[in-house]
């Protein structure tokens, strides 16, 4: 049903334009759904005077409000770049999973509130067949939607329609919950409603910290998807003149929004210009395989110096005798005034930056025990 929906509502799936479209289709399907299922547990939770199931209840009215920041976010990612935003606006998506995750806990907590006067003040409930038909009603929806969530939010590659789609899987284990306690009730007039509505609301508080972390985390620069990673460097490495590459940077301005630099080693004897357009191949390769908007920076690598590449040798030993995770690139021997500098850069856990100066003296000392008579200049990246 989701793909026949696809083809009706959004005309262009496969062109430009159609994260946006796809991501406003499933915003305003997900305010009708949870709208409907707000107004029909709101209306049997009043009149059963079930406080779980107006938990449930204000839950989906929490999922319809989450829908409408999630269709104001795809509008407003969709805005062109401009001056003071040459990337673009595709972290609005971002942002609006963030609201979406604050609405959920601001209301999951008022949630507990009221559950918790239920437990010390409880009241009658009455559970009738409309109440349990509109639950299982409820369950119903809420499995479609997390389905069809899911496969929109991979169609575009939204984790913010990922998100929404585990939030109405956990709506539906939810809603399970509140139908139980209702059994419970009906059959053996054991009124646990104030526990089933604490613990709702305690399962929407730790949905909506969930939902937190994944919206947030691509906004503080979070590490590219390995397999993207993984392609690119194949890409790049494919060529026979590419000796190797380092420094590879991926950084994600919102969904289709990705840039990389990297840097590419080739001898230093090749041809300047040939280089430079080899250069240039590799990056609108990597740009039409992988989405990814790509500059490449050319590293000339000497390999005819006999004594930098003992030198090199030595240091590569030196450094994987501290930690095999430590790897090495950009090296250099500069000679200038009497005097021999080793320059490179070194690759080490984020972990370990920490120990930077630790691990430079642990290199000199290495260098010096093996007969090398060489100062370094070291710089350190994390991986």
């Amino acid at each position: 049903m989701t793909g026949w929906l696809l083809k009706k509502i959004v005309k262009n799936g496969g062109e430009p334009g159609a994260h946006a479209a796809i991501g406003k289709f499933a915003g305003i399907t997900g305010i009708v759904c949870n709208a409907l299922l707000t107004a029909a547990k709101l209306i049997v939770g009043l009149l059963s005077g079930s406080v779980s199931v107006i938990a449930d209840g204000v839950n989906n009215l929490s999922d319809a409000a989450s829908s409408a920041v999630t269709l104001l976010g795809f509008r407003l990612a969709e805005r062109p770049a401009d001056r003071d935003h040459p990337y673009g606006h595709g972290r609005y998506e971002y942002l609006a999973g963030t609201v979406i995750a604050a609405l959920i806990l601001s209301i999951g907590v008022e949630l507990g509130k009221t559950s918790l006067q239920k437990i010390f003040r409880p009241e009658h409930v009455f559970v009738t067949v409309p109440v349990a038909i509109v639950l299982l009603l409820s369950v119903a929806v809420k499995l479609w939607l997390s389905r069809f969530y899911n496969s929109l939010g991979g169609h575009i590659g939204s984790e913010t329609l990922k998100a929404s789609a585990a939030d109405s899987r956990n709506d539906v284990i939810s809603t399970l919950a509140v139908l139980a306690g209702c059994a419970v009730t009906y059959f053996f007039d054991i009124n646990v409603d104030g526990y089933v509505g604490l613990a709702v609301a305690a399962f929407i508080v730790y949905s909506g910290i969930g939902i937190a972390k994944d919206a947030v985390s691509p906004l503080l620069g979070r590490r590219a998807d390995k397999g993207l990673t993984d392609e690119i460097v194949r890409i790049i490495t494919s060529h026979d003149k590419v000796l190797g590459m380092h420094d590879l940077l991926v950084h994600d301005y919102g969904p289709g929004r990705r840039y990389a630099s990297a840097h590419v080693e080739i001898r230093a004897d090749e041809d300047v210009i040939l280089c430079h357009e080899l250069i240039d191949k590799i990056e609108r390769e990597v740009t039409e395989m992988t989405g990814v908007d790509t500059v490449l920076h050319y590293d000339p690598v000497v390999t005819d110096d006999d004594e930098q590449n003992r030198a090199m040798e030595l240091v590569g030993s030196v450094v994987s005798g501290i930690d095999p995770e430590y790897t090495m690139h950009d090296f250099r021997l500069i000679r200038e005034a009497g005097k021999k500098t080793l320059e490179f850069d070194i690759s080490v856990p984020f972990t370990s930056l920490d120990r930077r100066e630790r691990i430079k003296e642990m290199i000199d000392e290495g260098i010096a025990e093996s007969g090398g008579d060489y100062e370094t200049k070291i710089r350190f990246d994390g991986k």
